[in-house]
């Protein structure tokens, strides 16, 4: 099936169809992928999936994503010179860092270690996160049995401290280099006490190594482009 053949293309016309395509939304994990792609400098177009209006749910977006979730992308330049859909941001970040040989080591166990970090994050920090988000944030604050928050933030103070703990005497997760393993944590880490608001709950002052590294990650120029991608309708 060609770029132009796979129905997502029907709701959104790629206008630039030599380049990868991204259907996400500024989330957590819609911006791990933004961001890879402005840290490697890959050609992309990106197509802003409206939760607000049920653009996931569309039959269009779900013959590329059938769990109905941002981000996914389509690359018309994939292995083998043929298209590849894709979603599931972990596996995205993995296939961008390969396609371009940036973002992961080249050396085997470090590789592997990387990803071992990677899935610290896809598995623990971003349900773990996203649970206490809800509850605090959303509707699940007006819920009147606490427990299901307590437990998540204990939980979200566990993994922060793994993570700070790790940090501690490195710029990044895996030392001197930068990798998929940030990009994939430091969003979430951005957004537990940025959008959702839940410092003062998980005792943010207790984590000076992720403040650290959160900086530095939040200073970097394709980090500062990659968060506002795809741009959010103006209110």
């Amino acid at each position: 099936m060609t770029l132009h053949e796979h129905p997502i293309t029907r709701r959104w016309p790629a206008q630039h169809p030599q380049r990868l395509q991204l259907y996400s939304l500024p989330t957590p994990n819609g911006v791990k992928v933004s961001i890879a792609l402005e840290e490697t400098g890959l050609d992309y177009e990106p197509h802003l999936v409206r939760f607000d209006t049920n653009d996931q749910l569309t039959p269009e977006f779900l013959a590329l994503n059938p769990n109905n979730k941002i981000p996914a992308i389509l690359d018309p330049n994939g292995p083998g010179g043929h298209p590849l859909a894709l979603f599931e941001s972990g596996a995205i970040l993995v296939y961008l860092a390969d396609k371009t040989g940036q973002l992961m080591p080249a050396d085997p166990a470090r590789r592997y270690e990387t990803l071992q970090w990677l899935m610290f994050q896809m598995g623990g920090i971003g349900p773990m996160f996203g649970q206490l988000g809800f509850f605090h944030k959303f509707a699940g604050k007006d819920i009147e049995d606490k427990r299901p928050r307590e437990r998540y933030v204990a939980e979200s103070r566990r993994l922060l401290g793994v993570l700070d703990q790790r940090l501690r005497g490195r710029d990044w997760v895996m030392g001197d280099d930068y990798t998929v393993a940030d990009i994939a944590i430091l969003p979430w880490v951005n957004n537990l006490v940025g959008f959702y608001g839940a410092g003062d709950l998980v005792g943010w002052p207790d984590f000076p190594d992720v403040q650290r590294v959160l900086a530095a990650f939040l200073a970097r120029p394709a980090v500062q482009r990659g968060l506002n991608i795809p741009a959010r309708p103006a209110a």
